[in-house]
């Protein structure tokens, strides 16, 4: 199998159309326009009935005491944890790519809808689901893609992976408001396959200057 983009090639920055964060004239950061990228597949395995796609991060800092602290940095050496930006199941192996903003034009306040999706296929929900609970204006369920928007302080360049799985399932068994985590077990023992797509991203200025 294997999977790319027209959009960056693998292990390169992602551009910033493609994030949820990006950089501010006044020094700060807002909201991007939060594409999701293209994707394009080819060589399922013989057998492949279903796709599924995640894209996870697994640079998060696993304490949150100095994320978004302009007076330090996030050390690069703090354990790090995955954040998922996009769970889908259910993509039919007939199809080979997903368009630049098919699913995803710019950041919806308290999530976009789910978890039906195009092309019969089902979102899970995204970790911007938990980073925004609690939050008057932002908290809901955030299903579908929402890009990258790491701290801008983190000493560490984040990588965010895109992974495709060839499976011998029909219907992946997850029902509901499901996660990544969920979708991970659930595939486990039916992936005929798999291809991953790297990319790179950071909000941090002086790290972005070099």
């Amino acid at each position: 199998m294997k999977l790319w983009s027209h959009n960056w090639n693998d292990g390169q920055a992602i551009p910033e159309r493609y994030a949820a964060g990006r950089p501010d004239p006044q020094g700060g950061v807002t909201f991007s326009d939060n594409l999701n990228p293209h994707l394009a597949w080819s060589g399922l395995p013989p057998g492949t009935q279903s796709l599924a796609l995640i894209c996870h991060d697994p640079d998060v800092p696993s304490r949150g005491e100095d994320v978004n602290q302009p007076d330090r940095e996030v050390p690069a050496d703090l354990p790090r944890v995955d954040f998922f930006h996009w769970v889908m199941v259910d993509l039919p192996p007939t199809l080979s790519e997903i368009a630049e903003g098919e699913y995803s034009r710019g950041f919806t306040p308290r999530g976009k809808p789910g978890p039906a999706t195009l092309h019969g296929a089902r979102h899970g929900l995204n970790d911007y689901t938990g980073w925004f609970a609690g939050h008057p204006d932002m908290a809901g369920s955030y299903f579908g893609y929402d890009g990258p928007f790491p701290p801008f302080n983190d000493a560490l360049v984040h990588h965010y992976v895109f992974t495709l799985f060839a499976l011998d399932l029909a219907r992946c068994p997850v029902e509901g408001a499901f996660t990544g985590a969920q979708v991970r077990q659930a595939i486990a023992g039916h992936v005929l396959g798999s291809a991953s797509f790297v990319g790179t991203y950071t909000l941090n200025r002086r790290l972005r200057a070099g």
